[in-house]
């Protein structure tokens, strides 16, 4: 989605018979704008990741529909799969046969261990390698279980890492006139994005622990309690919290030796967090978000979803746009995060129906007849 909304043309392989199995994740789904289509609507969830695709679909496994595939290799610069490795490979549709077919391809695979190594034939999910990757270790309050990120948080990141990674080949196929395999796992991005926390282990064998919202290295940076709720503040430096202990009235704290410099707060973070908590208590969060305003340090409430959305700032970039799609009729969704300064990102084309643009992909970007593409829907090749 990322490279449709950077101006690529993406063509989504579908299975002609339901398609993308997140087209059915819900609820909530989009209610149909015909009070008398019956049809299922579109799940948020599909249409939160599929807009500026468009949606062919494929029978892999019958002769017709791998030598159509064949066919738009031929005329594709990316192609992204996300099968168990040697999967696609059975069907002739991998990247040593592929490639025989346009040597400039870059084939992307994202799997979840990767092309190699003992696990590579293991299936790949989020929260899984959330858990094994380390990052349900550290997530969650000290004295609680284990929990996962709130979204998928490995998808995500795998896909920002295999996103990098296919415009950088791409910038090299300029130079070289070859494209290339790019393997890209769930767990090696995950391990990637561990950060400080994997090098704190690395350098210094320090073992690393949930903490809630609290940061390991500097105090007080987490989630504290008001009076009626929580706020999130941040003190990454002596000045932060000099700044802090002036705006809630807590100058004495400033000579307090406990106190003085980062490494002494870390050192008594338990008595210095609730010395913060006694004073906040005192007030509701909206007198504090009040209070700490322009006070030189980071600062913000814990907003729900609803708040989220209805951020000012979030108003004023205009993140949300509403696109028309041909069954649900309008839907909002949130846009392209990244703005430049002499191009534009857009949102072309909502997210598709299963196969609402078979025919087309076949005739204009393929060059088939009409005979040709009933000869194929004949043989259940694609979708009729």
């Amino acid at each position: 989605m990322m490279l449709g909304d950077l101006g690529a043309d993406v063509i989504k392989i579908e299975n002609p018979v339901g398609g993308d199995d997140t087209r059915s994740w819900g609820p909530p789904f989009a209610a149909n704008k015909d009070p008398l289509d019956t049809t299922p609507g579109e799940s948020a969830y599909f249409l939160c990741v599929n807009r500026n695709k468009k949606s062919v679909t494929v029978n892999m496994k019958s002769e017709g529909g791998r030598q159509l595939l064949h066919d738009l290799v031929k005329e594709s610069d990316i192609l992204v799969e996300n099968y168990l490795p040697g999967k696609l490979s059975d069907l002739g549709l991998g990247f040593d046969e592929l490639s025989k077919i346009n040597p400039k391809l870059i084939y992307a695979s994202i799997t979840g261990y990767g092309q190699t190594g003992p696990y590579a034939n293991r299936p790949g999910y989020d929260v899984i390698i959330e858990a094994e990757a380390g990052l349900m270790h550290i997530t969650g309050e000290p004295e609680g279980t284990p929990v996962k990120v709130g979204v998928a948080i490995t998808d995500l990141t795998t896909g920002l890492y295999a996103h990098s990674a296919i415009l950088a080949a791409l910038i090299q196929r300029g130079v070289t006139g070859k494209g290339q395999h790019i393997d890209c796992s769930l767990l090696e991005s995950q391990v990637a994005s561990l950060a400080n926390i994997a090098s704190n282990y690395l350098i210094g064998n320090q073992e690393a622990k949930r903490m809630g919202t609290s940061h390991p290295s500097i105090v007080p940076y987490q989630v504290l309690s008001t009076r009626d709720s929580f706020v999130m503040i941040g003190a990454g430096n002596d000045g932060q919290f000099a700044k802090l202990c002036t705006r809630m009235g807590l100058d004495h704290l400033l000579k307090d030796p406990k106190f003085k410099k980062n490494t002494d707060r870390v050192k008594h973070r338990k008595e210095l967090i609730q010395l913060l908590e006694d004073r906040l208590g005192q007030e509701d969060s909206a007198y504090w978000l009040e209070k700490l305003t322009g006070a030189g340090f980071p600062f913000a409430p814990i907003n729900n979803i609803k708040q989220t959305f209805d951020h000012p700032q979030l108003k004023a970039r205009g993140l949300v746009h509403e696109v028309e799609h041909e069954r649900a009729g309008m839907v909002k969704m949130v846009g392209p995060p990244v703005k430049f300064s002499d191009a534009k990102t857009s949102i072309r084309l909502a997210p598709p129906l299963l196969g609402a643009h078979t025919e087309e992909v076949l005739t204009t970007i393929l060059g088939y007849s009409n005979d040709k593409v009933n000869s194929l829907k004949e043989q259940g090749a694609v979708g009729a």
